[in-house]
């Protein structure tokens, strides 16, 4: 096992060992993790808030698409643990698990591929604006198959685009046979549609083939899809209670705090247009699409690559994307104090 899998593991397991996390919004662990910097690390993690680079948004490998930041191979490890100690600020333990395995798949994908191209080193982090003294910052953390960006305004937290995939979905040989790192992401789902009457199936699949790719994709700024699928308001009680139990799949990425208030949100603004929607067969290890849409945000998932053994998934917020609702706020607030 590589030395920083090694790490990472040792910092899930002991994360307890740390003080209760802080309160992410006054960014008093991304100022420690900053101050643990040099100069010329600085030069590659630090922007501008209105840098373009921060309402960009990739998942693919960096070999594909060169990222802009400070890569994991060019900080020591105590760097390292201070950077993901500022991570479990903002991602729950379940959410932190989750990043460590998505990376811990680098090392599964350069042995399958027998490629030197794969490399856990090359997830970078980048800051704009300055945590601690801006009001307004924000700052990602990304990589192949990770796109977590988390933009701050007055201790109001955004968290999306979060994005998270998997490959292979499943590791079919090897002594991690049968691991899945989103395993709940599928499993959940399948429990659904295994809940729903023929009839209702006419109506939550909305095409009998998978679609090949999420369809917002990488798309910096998005709108909602074309409507497809059921309204939670039409499913019966067993049905909500399960498609809760998938929606909480992707708000338990996110701290308690964070979580609970989004789903009251939701709650709030959301509930009654929330649809679910089905493309693709209702078998396991078919290649099969999911998205849950609502009036302000949107889940994608597919597994249809590499035999339906590739998963993307990704949650999108129509005007909190990269924080841009708080911002404009914020800004109008500036330019027009009451």
């Amino acid at each position: 096992m590589h030395k920083f899998c090694l790490l990472l593991f040792s910092f899930v397991l002991s994360v307890s060992v740390f003080s209760k996390p802080a309160d992410p919004g006054k960014g008093d662990n991304a100022a420690v993790f900053i101050n643990s910097l040099s100069e010329s690390q600085k030069a590659k993690a630090l922007f501008p808030v209105n840098d373009t680079g921060r309402n960009k948004f990739v998942f693919l490998p960096p070999a594909t698409v060169p990222r802009t930041g400070l890569k994991l191979k060019e900080i020591d490890s105590l760097q390292k643990i201070k950077l993901f100690v500022l991570l479990n600020d903002f991602l729950s333990d379940e959410g932190m698990n989750k990043v460590k395995n998505i990376i811990g798949l680098e090392n599964v994908l350069r042995d399958l591929e027998k490629s030197d191209r794969r490399d856990e080193g090359l997830y970078v982090v980048a800051f704009f604006g300055m945590p601690g003294k801006d009001t307004a910052w924000s700052w990602k953390f990304e990589g192949h198959h990770l796109s977590l960006n988390f933009t701050v305004v007055k201790n109001e937290i955004r968290f999306a685009p979060l994005f998270m995939g998997s490959n292979p979905a499943e590791i079919r040989e090897g002594p991690r046979k049968g691991f899945r790192a989103l395993k709940n992401e599928e499993d959940e789902a399948y429990a659904l549609m295994n809940l729903f009457t023929d009839q209702q199936k006419e109506k939550v699949i909305f095409n009998k083939q998978a679609l090949p790719e999420i369809v917002t994709f990488s798309t910096s700024q998005v709108s909602p899809l074309e409507p497809a699928g059921m309204y939670v308001k039409e499913m019966k009680a067993d049905q909500k209670k399960q498609f809760n139990k998938l929606l909480d799949v992707y708000l338990n990425n996110l701290p308690p705090i964070m979580a609970g208030k989004r789903r009251k949100k939701i709650e709030a603004e959301d509930m009654n247009e929330l649809r679910f929607a089905w493309a693709g067969p209702e078998e396991p290890g078919k290649a099969h699409y999911y998205r849950i849409q609502g009036k302000n945000f949107l889940i994608e998932l597919d597994n249809a690559q590499n035999n339906a053994n590739h998963i993307h998934s990704v949650w999108r917020d129509f005007y909190g994307d990269f924080g841009r609702d708080i911002l404009m706020e914020h800004y109008h607030s500036t330019k027009h104090p009451h």
